[in-house]
């Protein structure tokens, strides 16, 4: 028996970072939207907890104890008192390293998935609690659809879409580490007043009409000079995307995937085009969203 479970990519349509705090970790106002760039997550029993990974950069993914799917199944295990014994299957599609939430996407995949195979029956409630845990996106990736997210990401308001929402996403060249683009983030705001982190209503009422001309003047990424003080290229696919006909364009999260907003299905693939041949990016995926949260496809 084996159970397999869908989970999504993110991109943030507003990203509202806070000043540090004691802790490290920053106070956020995140507004999420999942797209349908998808991983797949397959639980099998097994004598040993194990990982392995195919796909696009399977080759960057840890496949030891580090790995945020096998943190999944320790910590679920742990709660239930049960040995961990599971062999974890990551089918990636979600570009790996790119601001998209690739691998909290297989965290929260994996959580759900070993809940259903071992059958522990844990509630919504406590795999949203585990998963705010193990990481700050994590439960996003579980919920999926739109929300905003507060605290450091982790605390969850679900939001109405009013329609799809067209993307395209360049791959960059190299990956960005999240920890170093906040560390970057902090530098380039010393000596200044960084205000609270809130939700811009705007982008909550564009989200709830499913207008993507309202939505494209009211992005933000708050991160995104400071990946583009540690990546400068990653400018060069920013303007490209536009000077292809993008509503808007930004870096996805801490990047360095970039994400470009289009007005309906068919400007989202000649944007793709365009961007593919412009040498600014190594590959082009299309997606919209909002997509479903971690569905288990069968058992």
């Amino acid at each position: 028996m084996s159970v397999t479970v869908r989970v999504p990519a993110k991109v943030n349509v507003q990203l509202a970072v806070g000043a540090a705090r004691p802790d490290g970790f920053h106070d956020l106002a995140n507004v999420f939207l999942a797209v349908s760039l998808h991983d797949e997550v397959t639980a099998t029993p097994a004598g040993e907890l194990r990982v392995t990974c195919e796909g696009p950069d399977a080759d960057q993914v840890p496949l030891d104890r580090t790995n945020l799917a096998a943190r999944a199944a320790l910590a679920l295990a742990e709660r239930y008192g049960r040995a961990p014994d599971v062999h974890l299957h990551i089918a990636k599609d979600i570009p790996v390293a790119g601001g998209m939430a690739g691998g909290s996407a297989d965290c929260a995949g994996a959580l759900v998935a070993c809940d259903a195979l071992w059958g522990t029956g844990a509630s919504r409630e406590e795999l949203l609690e585990i998963c705010a845990e193990l990481g700050s996106d994590v439960p996003f990736s579980l919920v999926g659809g739109a929300a905003l997210g507060t605290g450091r990401g982790e605390r969850l308001t679900e939001l109405e879409v009013g329609g799809d929402f067209h993307w395209v996403f360049a791959l960059a060249s190299r990956g960005l580490s999240t920890p170093a683009v906040f560390r970057e983030f902090d530098r380039l705001g010393q000596g200044l007043d960084i205000p609270e982190p809130v939700a811009d209503q705007a982008v909550l009422d564009a989200l709830a009409k499913g207008d993507p001309a309202a939505l494209a003047v009211t992005v933000s990424n708050d991160l995104q000079p400071a990946a583009l003080s540690l990546f400068p290229e990653l400018g060069d696919t920013l303007a490209a995307g536009r000077a292809a006909g993008a509503l808007a364009a930004l870096v996805s999260g801490s990047g360095p995937t970039t994400a470009f907003l289009a007005t309906d299905a068919k400007s989202a693939s000649d944007i793709a085009g365009v961007l593919r041949a412009s040498g600014t990016c190594r590959d082009v995926r299309t997606a919209s969203g909002p997509a479903a949260g971690a569905t288990v496809l069968g058992s």
